[in-house]
């Protein structure tokens, strides 16, 4: 355990990974592209999911190469990362349930965003995350499951639309349990808690 650590607190490997994460960003905000050719201007912030929850982690990457913790932005890459990230590997196995066939992008896409959940929590014991923090990204992340499925800005699954209702319920309590995970490893007292070592 402490080797892991002392891999994830290493400055070259967080360089290492901040460029991933900004590859990965990019390709996300493409892959969305059609959608928001066709999505209204007020909804945009609120459609490209999982490239805006890794978005959010570049942020905390380079505020650890910095020295510093932006708690606000840590509370947000915690909760999206492993919200999203669990999200699309539900999603690409249930297309692959409904319909017998899964390309070779849904497979990608269950891996990636399968590491995006996992690094969301290893990193949660270097993060410095307030109540209120914790408060501003739950609204965030609540609020962004209104605009999908109240106002039907969800990410587009065509085989899926037939249980748009039962993703949505999914979704929410999704949301919910992300929250609750984000305060037991990133807020309560006695949680588990590192300091990078090049912190001052």
């Amino acid at each position: 355990m402490n080797l892991i650590y002392t891999i994830l607190g290493d400055k070259r490997f967080i360089s290492l990974l901040l460029i991933i994460n900004i590859l990965g960003t990019i390709y996300g905000y493409i892959w969305y592209l059609p959608q928001l050719e066709r999505t209204s201007p007020h909804f945009i912030p609120f459609v490209p999911d999982s490239p805006t929850a890794s978005l959010f982690f570049c942020f905390v990457l380079i505020a650890f190469l910095l020295g510093k913790n932006w708690g606000l932005i840590e509370a947000l890459a915690m909760i999206t990362l492993f919200k999203y990230g669990v999200w699309a590997v539900v999603m690409n196995i249930l297309t692959l349930q409904v319909t017998g066939y899964l390309s070779w992008q849904g497979y990608m896409l269950i891996a990636s965003h399968g590491a995006m959940a996992i690094q969301g929590l290893l990193y949660a014991p270097f993060n410095r995350i307030k109540w209120w923090h914790l408060m501003v990204a739950g609204i965030w992340t609540l609020h962004n499951d209104i605009i999908d499925y109240v106002f039907m800005q969800f990410p587009v699954y065509s085989s899926l639309y037939l249980y748009i209702q039962e993703i949505g319920y999914f979704t929410f309590w999704l949301s919910i349990a992300s929250i609750v995970l984000t305060y037991w490893l990133g807020v309560r007292r006695n949680r588990f808690s590192l300091k990078l070592p090049f912190h001052s």
